[in-house]
């Protein structure tokens, strides 16, 4: 895995070229520190970190054509280069190195940027085309690889992460302001937004095209996922055999690697699938972290996969003076706001593994693709909670209330509240309300009165997606869609990408290879979610495969004990970064509202923990990115 970034150069970056792309790359050192490459012409300026993954002695980057007339950087993997070699090798192309990379610049003086829809694997890159003054970007389907830009003034710059464009001389951080209540709502930033007005996401699936003669910018989708076009005939027995015949041709496809390569394995179903399909393979290494609080930890069921498989497992229990002293930095790896606070356990898992392999598989995308959330069946309970009689959810209301407060995971009272925060909100907001920190109303409390927006403007990505949905008649798939186009994508897979990377490591994701992604949207959603039932389809095709006690145990999911450290270890760093004095000389949010919602958790009133979380990592970020 690497980190990718440049510019268009104009007469103004001219003279500071090589000074900017050296700073810009050094930004991205973690991402890439075994190699780094530049490229510099008249027209754009390319930066190149590398993490020896393919082809260690020859691969690297910038990468060109024969003629040198294309040339490209690339972060990811292109996991089916060796059949597009042979095929490009046959129409005559010459190749010089044995890396994945070189495939991307003979498939587009081929098929130009439709080159992307030959690749199967999760990449981001930039390429040149000399010739035409044309530089295009592109993203893998599902979003696994980020990829930023910014656009002002005449000034095109990109980047793997936001923090290598912050190098950038004309960069500005003015802060947008619609972003920052999105934030509060979703805990991530949508994209193709970000939390600075003049950078944005390119979106997974698409790719851009920048023409430096006219100063035109064109974006163009290349894919989707497909709920619509159903395989109604197929039968649950047959769905089964073609659903593992494709995962045992993925995983064998995407092992392929120069460097050692193991996996993250939590004893959940998505990561002991593919701890079966590797122990089929030949040797396998795992790696899993735990906590001394049981209700977090998950060490016991992966030691349970492991020993079942007979594969080599390692695990590591956290010493939490590690954690609260890696909290306060969470923002060196965390260029925009992001309130997941799994990735603290995300981090310690890869510095982990990464002392030991350089490419670890993890089951990302298993949920939001065989419907493995709570939330899905939390939409089913809630179609049958709205016959009930008005007096009846008065009733149940006040009984939710009455609930006391817990600070375990996935505790009754947290499941039930919110459940009770999203019952009233369409099924598409809903999802998100009942996932995110606060709902739009609450976070118009939060935001001081210089920064507030409408809040019909907080939804309204969700909105754009509403010709799609209609098209999908089942409620969960709707709900599946958008996981991936926003939880999955801007949540998810960035947690994953950034604490990954932070430790020099890159995790591949199987589960959201795209063909697989093809085959399984397009089964009836009663093979998904089947009742109450989560993943049917995958539990009946892992039948016999791994132990009962791990296909029928209840989700857990890869979380930590944020609601008991704010009360306790973390309550000195939050009452410094959330005093009412700071927020008030910073001016974005309102003390007043803030200093309530401490109140009320500090006393055991009330569970305010995702809120306060996300206030304490805005303010973490806004120190380190903005104030400084």
């Amino acid at each position: 895995m690497c980190g990718i970034t440049g510019f268009a150069r104009n007469k103004q970056s001219e003279y500071v070229s090589k000074a900017i792309i050296s700073q810009m790359s050094e930004s991205l050192k973690h991402r890439g520190p075994d190699d780094q490459g530049f490229f510099i012409d008249d027209f754009i300026v390319l930066g190149h970190r590398r993490l020896n993954i393919i082809d260690l002695k020859t691969g690297h980057q910038p990468i060109s054509n024969e003629d040198g007339s294309v040339i490209v950087v690339l972060n990811g993997e292109i996991y089916n280069y060796r059949q597009l070699r042979s095929r490009l090798e046959a129409a005559g192309h010459k190749f010089y190195t044995n890396t994945d990379t070189e495939t991307i610049v003979h498939l587009y003086e081929d098929f130009g940027r439709d080159c992307v829809k030959e690749l199967n694997g999760i990449f981001a890159f930039a390429l040149w085309d000399k010739r035409q003054l044309k530089l295009t970007l592109a993203r893998d389907r599902l979003g696994a690889k980020p990829l930023h830009y910014y656009y002002r003034d005449g000034h095109f710059v990109f980047g793997s992460e936001i923090k290598s464009l912050l190098r950038y001389q004309f960069f500005s951080k003015e802060i947008d302001t619609v972003s920052l209540s999105k934030y509060f709502v979703y805990e991530f930033v949508p994209a193709p937004n970000s939390i600075f007005k003049q950078v944005r996401k390119l979106m997974p699936a698409h790719t851009l095209e920048y023409n430096m003669q006219s100063g035109a910018i064109k974006t163009e989708e290349y894919w989707r996922p497909d709920f619509v076009n159903k395989l109604d005939k197929i039968s649950e027995e047959e769905a089964s055999v073609k659903l593992l015949e494709i995962l045992r041709s993925i995983v064998k496809e995407e092992i392929i690697s120069d460097v050692p390569v193991g996996l993250f394995l939590s004893g959940g179903i998505d990561s002991s699938t593919l701890a079966f399909l590797l122990s089929e393979i030949g040797n396998v290494n795992s790696f899993c972290i735990g906590f001394d609080d049981k209700s977090f930890d998950e060490s016991e069921y992966a030691r349970i996969v492991a020993g079942y498989l007979g594969i080599k497992h390692r695990e590591q229990i956290l010493e939490l003076d590690e954690v609260y002293k890696i909290i306060p930095a969470i923002a060196d790896f965390l260029d925009e706001p992001l309130a997941d606070p799994s990735i603290i356990p995300a981090y310690f898992l890869s510095k982990f593994a990464s002392q030991h392999i350089t490419v670890a598989l993890g089951g990302d995308g298993g949920d939001e693709l065989f419907a493995g959330y709570d939330t899905y069946q939390a939409h089913r309970l809630a179609q049958y909670y709205k016959l009930f009689p008005e007096i009846a959810k008065k009733a149940i209301y006040r009984a939710i209330d009455y609930l006391p407060v817990s600070t375990r995971n996935m505790s009754l009272d947290f499941k039930l509240k919110k459940f009770k925060s999203g019952i009233n909100y369409k099924p598409e907001l809903r999802n998100t309300v009942w996932l995110g920190a606060f709902n739009e109303k609450e976070a118009n409390e939060l935001i001081s009165e210089d920064f507030k927006i409408s809040e019909s403007r907080i939804f309204e990505d969700i909105d754009a997606y509403s010709s799609e949905l209609k098209k999908i008649g089942d409620t969960v798939e709707r709900m599946q869609y958008l996981d991936m186009k926003f939880y999955l994508q801007d949540d998810i897979l960035v947690k994953v990408d950034r604490a990954s990377m932070a430790n020099s490591l890159e995790v591949r994701v199987p589960l959201l290879n795209y063909e697989l992604v093809d085959f399984v949207t397009r089964l009836p959603a009663t093979m998904k979610l089947k009742g109450f039932g989560t993943k049917a389809i995958l539990k009946k095709t892992l039948k016999n495969k791994l132990p009962d006690r791990i296909l029928q145990r209840k989700k857990k999911g890869f979380g930590v004990p944020v609601a008991k450290w704010l009360k306790g270890e973390l309550k000195g760093v939050t009452l410094e970064y959330l005093n009412p004095q700071r927020l008030a000389r910073e001016g974005f949010l309102n003390p007043g509202y803030v200093s309530v919602l401490l109140q009320e958790h500090f006393n055991n009133s009330k569970d305010n923990r995702k809120k306060i979380w996300a206030i304490l990592i805005f303010e973490l970020w806004l120190e380190k990115y903005v104030l400084s």
